[in-house]
C-alpha cells in the first residue's frame, strides 16, 4: 500500500489545490498538495518535504484531519490529510501543472482526485 500525506493549507478562507501534470496518474485532476511517504518517514515530515520540493514553500504540518483509503487499478493508496500552515514562500507549481486558491464552494466545481473528493465531502460539507 502507498501512503501519501496531503496538506490542507488555508489562506483567507481559501484552500490551496494543485492540478496534476499531463501524463501523470490521475492526470489533470485537482488535489490537495502532498506526496508519498519515504521509508521511515512520518506523515508530517513527508508533507513538509514534499511541499518544499514540489511547491517551493516551507510549511508546518499540524493535526491529522482525516485519512482516506482508495483502491485504484493496480494500487491501494491511503491518503492522510493534515492541517498545514504556510510558514514562508509563495507556492509555485514546481512539480504540478497549476495551483489555485479556492473557496470551499469552488472546490466542488473542480474535477478532484477520488480520495480528495471523499475528503472534501467529509470535511467541507460537515464544516458548514
Amino acid at each position: 500500500m502507498i501512503v501519501v500525506s496531503a496538506g490542507v493549507i488555508r489562506r483567507g478562507g481559501k484552500f490551496l489545490l494543485c492540478q496534476r501534470n499531463e501524463g501523470a496518474h490521475q492526470e489533470l485532476l485537482w488535489e490537495f498538495p502532498g506526496g508519498k511517504l519515504e521509508e521511515g518517514e512520518s506523515p508530517e515530515s513527508a508533507l513538509e518535504r514534499e511541499l518544499r520540493e514540489e511547491l517551493n514553500i516551507e510549511t508546518r504540518a499540524g493535526r491529522v484531519l482525516d485519512a482516506v483509503f482508495h483502491r485504484y487499478p493496480g494500487r491501494d493508496v491511503l491518503v492522510v490529510f493534515l492541517e498545514s500552515e504556510l510558514a514562508s514562500g509563495e507556492p509555485q507549481p514546481v512539480d504540478c501543472r497549476a495551483l489555485q486558491w479556492v473557496s470551499p464552494e469552488a472546490l466542488f466545481a473542480k474535477p478532484l482526485a477520488p480520495a480528495d473528493a471523499v475528503f472534501a465531502n467529509r470535511f467541507f460539507k460537515s464544516d458548514s
